[in-house]
């Protein structure tokens, strides 16, 4: 099963808030399996800016370096993505990037990474691996 993360999950793992024991292994085993985890492009442009705008320039080149040696694949978002994305977004109320994770997640029958509690207007869409 491909497993999907959600900038909130990567947050964790990176500022170790709780949750990140949980994401820690969860890399570990992707690593572990040669299983690459997903992230959409427009996910990742979300933890850069919050890094960017919280901790500056500096801080964002040292999380993107981080996030690089990681078992994670960036997906493009094409339209299929874009257009379950504009689906959930017409339906709950749930943050526009948010719903790129979701997508990623319904359209390759995979489970989302995440402790952000939005996704739950999702669980009846999605598989959620809620990590605290």
């Amino acid at each position: 099963m491909k497993r999907i993360l959600d900038a909130h999950a990567l947050i964790v793992f990176m500022e170790r808030e709780p949750g990140f024991e949980k994401v820690k292994a969860i890399i570990a085993m992707s690593a572990e399996k040669n299983n690459n985890l997903l992230i959409t492009s427009v996910n990742y442009g979300e933890i850069y800016y919050i890094i960017l705008r919280e901790y500056g320039q500096d801080k964002a080149n040292e999380i993107e370096r981080v996030l690089k040696s990681l078992p994670i694949e960036v997906v493009d978002v094409d339209i299929q993505i874009a257009k379950q994305a504009g689906i959930f977004k017409a339906a709950n109320k749930i943050s526009y990037a948010d719903c790129f994770a979701a997508a990623l997640a319904k359209i390759n029958n995979g489970e989302l990474i995440t402790g952000d509690k939005k996704f739950k207007v999702l669980e009846n869409e999605i598989k959620i691996n809620w990590i605290n």
